[in-house]
Formats: C-alpha cells, sequence, structure tokens
C-alpha cells in the first residue's frame, strides 16, 4: 500500500503517517525542512520507500478542460525500512525547492487561489491510499518581492493569479508549467494597453520577467497581443530603483505594443511617468549567482526588452 499526505491509521497495515513542517513559509531555491513521522499497528511493517512531492493545481493548454492536481517535483528520502510493531520512526527531510516554484503569498495575503502543498508517499504494497497534504506558503524572492511592489505602487491591481499548463516559447523552462499573474491596467498606461499579465521565470542566477499585454482581449477578437522580456539578476537587488526599472520595463513594452497595433487611435506611445522623472538605469552586467540560496541580496539588468 501507498500513503499518500497526513494520512490516519491505515486499515490494510496500521500504519499511520503523519508529516510536519517547524515553518510552512519558504522561498523558492531554499530547502523545506521537516519530518516524517510512521507509527506502527500490531505487526511489523516493512517500508519500501518514502517520496515527499510538491502539489499544486494547474489549469490546462485547453480552456474547457478543469483544472487538475499536478505533482511537480518529487524527492526521494528514505529507502527500505522496518516500522515495528506498536513502535514508531521518525525520518527528518530538508525538501530542496525548485527555482520555478510558484509564489503563493505576497504581503502576508494569498494570492488569489494559488495553492501548493507536500505530499508524502511512504510505500508499502501495491495499493493506494490517499490522504490529505501539508500547506506550503511560498513567498517571493527579493527580485520578485521588488517587481511586484514596484506594480502595486505604480497603480496596477491584480485580477488574477494562476498555474498555466504548458512551456513559454524560447524561456529556458525546467516546470511543466508556469504562474501567471493578471493585472487590471494602472490609470498611468491605460489607452494603449487595458490588461497586464506579469510571468516569472527563475533560475539561480536570476529570472527572466515577461510582460504580456492583451492576452485576452486578443482571444476575443477586441485588439493585438504582445510579449516583452526583461532580465532581473539576484545579486544587487538592493541598490536598485525598482519603481523606476518597472517604469522603464512597462513604457519600452508598451511601446513595442503600440507600434505594433492597427488602430493609431490608441497607440500613442508613453513619453512620461508621474512617479519617475528620470529615464530607467542603463543596464549593468550580470551578478553572481546566490550560491544555492534564496534571500540574500541580488542585482538587476533592465535589457533585452524585446519579445518572443
Amino acid at each position: 500500500m501507498r500513503l499518500t499526505g497526513v494520512s490516519s491509521e491505515s486499515v490494510w497495515t496500521g500504519l499511520s503517517v503523519s508529516t510536519t513542517l517547524p515553518n510552512p513559509s519558504t522561498r523558492p531555491g531554499l530547502r523545506l525542512p521537516g519530518r516524517v513521522t510512521l507509527t506502527a499497528g500490531g505487526e511489523d511493517v516493512l517500508v519500501r520507500h518514502v517520496r515527499l512531492g510538491l502539489v499544486a493545481q494547474v489549469e490546462p493548454e485547453d480552456p474547457d478542460s478543469p483544472r487538475r492536481l499536478v505533482q511537480y517535483h518529487q524527492v526521494p528520502i528514505a529507502g527500505r525500512f522496518v516500522v515495528p510493531a506498536g513502535r514508531r520512526r521518525a525520518v527528518d527531510f530538508a525538501v530542496p525547492l525548485p527555482w520555478e516554484t510558484p509564489v503563493t503569498i505576497f504581503g502576508g495575503v494569498p494570492l488569489m487561489s494559488l495553492r501548493t502543498g507536500l505530499r508524502t508517499e511512504v510505500s508499502v504494497d501495491p495499493d493506494l491510499d490517499q490522504g490529505a497534504m501539508v500547506p506550503v506558503l511560498v513567498h517571493p524572492l527579493p527580485v520578485q518581492q521588488h517587481v511586484l511592489a514596484a506594480l502595486d505602487t505604480l497603480g496596477f491591481v491584480m485580477r488574477q493569479a494562476g498555474l498555466q499548463q504548458g512551456r513559454l516559447p524560447g524561456v529556458e523552462q525546467k516546470l511543466p508549467f508556469h504562474e501567471r499573474l493578471g493585472y487590471w491596467v494602472a490609470p498611468l498606461y491605460a489607452g494603449p494597453i487595458t490588461e497586464l499579465e506579469v510571468i516569472f521565470v527563475t533560475n539561480a542566477a536570476g529570472l527572466e520577467v515577461l510582460l504580456w499585454m492583451d492576452r485576452r482581449l486578443s482571444l476575443a477578437g477586441v485588439t493585438h497581443q504582445s510579449i516583452s522580456r526583461f532580465r532581473a539578476w539576484h545579486a544587487g537587488t538592493e541598490q536598485r530603483d525598482w519603481v523606476a526599472t518597472v517604469d522603464g520595463w512597462l513604457r519600452h513594452a508598451i511601446d513595442r505594443h503600440a507600434a505594433a497595433a492597427a488602430h493609431a487611435d490608441w497607440s500613442a506611445t508613453i513619453r512620461e511617468s508621474a512617479h519617475v522623472s528620470r529615464h530607467p538605469d542603463e543596464p549593468i552586467p550580470p551578478g553572481v549567482g546566490l550560491g544555492g540560496t534564496a534571500g540574500g541580496t541580488g542585482g538587476i539588468s533592465s535589457g533585452n526588452g524585446g519579445g518572443i
């Protein structure tokens, strides 16, 4: 039997499994520590393996299909061992989170309906018994935090957050899905665009920020869509003027978007900003990586405005 998640005592083996996290809050790229405790009933139980998996609800590429639960990362934490009758066995772990782990909380508030969980799998025999999952709260990395805070400062209002099945063209992506954060456009930028989607694709050195403009309206045939890409680095994060940087990204992306539009009545370029009185900073060379840890200081290059 395989016991998944936080399971009560099994009617087949008398084995109960619980997974505890001292602190469920984490960030992409960090290790998530915890303990799996297995308790046997009246007989010895031979365990074949113990594995942990990160699970999230993902929207399929077909918009008519329902969301489904996807396990996007799995780590073995123990091999074969016996839990003696009436005894318990504890397995400590520190699971490394993928750099592309979706952010589920910002500013202490959950991002819409985004959730992720840690699922425990204990293999005893071929049957399957599903248990509950331990919730994991994934906070943004410093560079993600700065980008999201800058969007808020500039007046963008989040309207939707979700995980989309599929890979993005031209982007180095490890997971089979990506996180999309949808915004209503801020008044300062209204006219050239109506909606904005922000996508982060993160690795150990930094992340790519994709600004996808008016995708939903394009699907409805109302206007066109465009994507602009920018690269940010973990190193030197605190030395940047992030409102100026994100404003510069937006103006560059909107100018590209408007230039490609067929209707001149709403395609004027953005020439000034109510929040920024100077041009965005010039690009800087990439900083060094974080050496396997997330949450240190880090810096950004605001170039690479070309679309996909």
